[in-house]
């Protein structure tokens, strides 16, 4: 079975020794054959895939079928986030390629670990519906208060600066920057888009 084993450590002053010595072992063990070895040094399992140059090379080999199954040491070295993790395990099992993770003794290749694979999919939806319940609920507790929810409107003399900046052949950037509200503000503003409020006397 042609391996691909991911290791990964979050800061500099920690090594992906033991990972990778596990991880070979078991290799060896279970006849793999290890064909590529990613390592993310000092990189957070919270970044993205972009953010992290070794997995986005294994994402690759993935996607080209170079490999048969991905080895991990744990489960937090692949991701942060239980959506993120299923995502990447639909994108394995999609292609058919199996997933190990050391520590949780998981083996997507047998049926039991197909069966903890679909467990962590209902895991993971319901992390995002109750991560989305909470929002909604702290957005119709705000609004109950008499909060405004989203960025304030630009105030008149403000509305004033901006345009004096942009038809000083200031950037929208630049202009942001000097007057202290979003980019996409000023880009409004530059249309004609948003309204004057005048501010409260």
């Amino acid at each position: 079975m042609k391996t691909a084993i991911y290791a990964r450590v979050s800061t500099d002053h920690q090594t992906t020794e033991n990972q990778l010595r596990d991880l070979n072992e078991m290799g060896h063990r279970l006849g793999w054959n290890i064909i590529h070895t990613f390592i993310d040094d000092g990189i957070s399992g919270s970044k993205g895939r972009d953010q992290r140059p070794a997995f986005n090379q294994m994402m690759e080999a993935v996607n080209r079928r170079d490999i048969d199954m991905v080895a991990a040491w744990s489960v937090d070295r692949l991701s942060r986030s239980l959506s993120d993790l299923v995502g990447f395990m639909d994108d394995l099992r999609s292609r058919d390629i199996g997933l190990y993770l050391h520590q949780q003794n998981l083996d997507t290749t047998t049926p039991s670990g197909r069966a903890m694979l679909g467990l962590l999919g209902v895991f993971a939806e319901f992390e995002i519906a109750t991560t989305r319940s909470r929002v909604i609920a702290g957005q119709e507790r705000a609004r109950a208060q008499g909060k405004r929810i989203g960025r304030p409107p630009l105030q008149g003399y403000k509305m004033k600066e901006v345009r004096r900046h942009l038809k000083s052949g200031k950037s929208i950037r630049q202009t942001a920057k000097l007057v202290g509200c979003s980019v996409g503000m000023v880009h409004r503003i530059k249309k004609n888009e948003t309204p004057i409020v005048s501010p409260k006397q």
